[in-house]
């Protein structure tokens, strides 16, 4: 496989950047957002979809980290 041309990134970059912006109007509702999930794979080649779901994940735990800080769980250190 070719690295994909410049053209393809963009289009790939913007079919993400479309999905994730649907997610978040529609609060993580992934079956109203599924048309461009469908795009979103379409356009960009597998490996990079692992990685921005991968992505995706992280930056809304770090930003859920930032805003509500790090909780520990209950039990945490009681044996």
């Amino acid at each position: 496989m070719s690295a994909p041309t410049m053209e393809e990134r963009k289009a790939c970059w913007a079919a993400r950047d479309e999905f994730w912006r649907c997610l978040d109007r529609h609060t993580e509702d992934a079956p109203r957002c599924e048309k461009l999930r469908r795009s979103f794979e379409s356009l960009c080649p597998q490996q990079w979809v692992k990685y921005f779901d991968k992505r995706r994940d992280f930056l809304k735990y770090k930003e859920k980290l930032e805003s509500e800080g790090f909780q520990p769980p209950e039990t945490a250190g009681k044996s």
